[in-house]
């Protein structure tokens, strides 16, 4: 056994199947998780909200689903692409994908105070606006995540892991919109960064180190979405001004 080992010296060191399938499959699957946690998140709301409402929605909601529902499978689409070697084809269409990062921050922010001002002009509702830096903190997050990837394009290490953040950052509404029942109301944040922890284990598991783009992002998202959810529940007078000048 040791002079077969001696002969093959890559032998002890080649990754086991269970880390190669991690490595080629981990982004591609991620994917589907994503689109798996939206899909049943706002299966609980999507009937009451968008196709049977008390009060018909604006139409801005409908294009605002349809648009953030595209980038989804536009990621799965993406993801498979590179899976089955078709990076070229990956390339070329990712300008599709940044008209949609274009488009997602503008409607993204124009749907949140559109939303506010239906809920407190058409159904009566108090400090309406109270809620709406969480949007406005999930377009920031996704608007400086995906650009960087953009600009990092031709470095597929750097590239791959904030479009992943980006993505994931994007999950929070379809989590806070799980029944109080099976998740905490708050906890859309925490859920949120389990994803993108799976990518520091993936880091961990194939590579023995946490990438560099992690150890950046991920603490100060941390700090931003505790200061976000400490403002929206708690309220303070100073925000619910801005609120109510933003809404207008």
């Amino acid at each position: 056994m040791t002079a077969t080992l001696a002969g093959h010296p890559n032998a002890a060191a080649r990754p086991s199947f269970g880390v190669q399938l991690l490595e080629k499959y981990f982004y591609f699957s991620m994917s589907l998780l994503i689109a798996a946690v939206v899909v049943f998140g706002f299966s609980h709301t999507v009937g009451q909200v968008l196709l049977h409402p008390a009060v018909p929605k604006p139409l801005l909601l409908w294009i605002h689903a349809g648009v953030f529902s595209l980038w989804v499978v536009f990621f799965i689409f993406q993801s498979a692409l590179v899976r089955t070697g078709n990076v070229r084809v990956h390339r070329v269409t990712g300008w599709f994908g940044a008209a949609l990062g274009v488009v997602i921050p503008v409607l993204g922010v124009t749907t949140a105070i559109t939303m506010v001002r239906f809920h407190a002009h058409q159904l009566h509702e108090s400090n309406a606006g109270s809620f709406l830096l969480v949007p406005f903190f999930d377009v920031c997050c996704f608007t400086t995540t995906f650009w960087l990837a953009v600009y990092w394009r031709r470095k597929p290490e750097l590239h791959r892991r904030l479009v992943l953040i980006a993505t994931c950052g994007l999950t929070a509404a379809a989590f806070g919109r799980i029944p109080a029942s099976m998740l905490s109301p708050i906890a859309f944040y925490p859920c949120v960064d389990v994803l993108i922890l799976l990518g520091v284990a993936r880091d961990l598991v194939v590579n023995r180190r946490v990438h560099r783009v992690y150890a950046y992002a991920l603490p100060p998202i941390a700090v931003c979405q505790f200061a976000v959810v400490y403002t929206v529940t708690t309220m303070p007078a100073w925000w619910l001004k801005i609120a109510d000048a933003i809404v207008g």
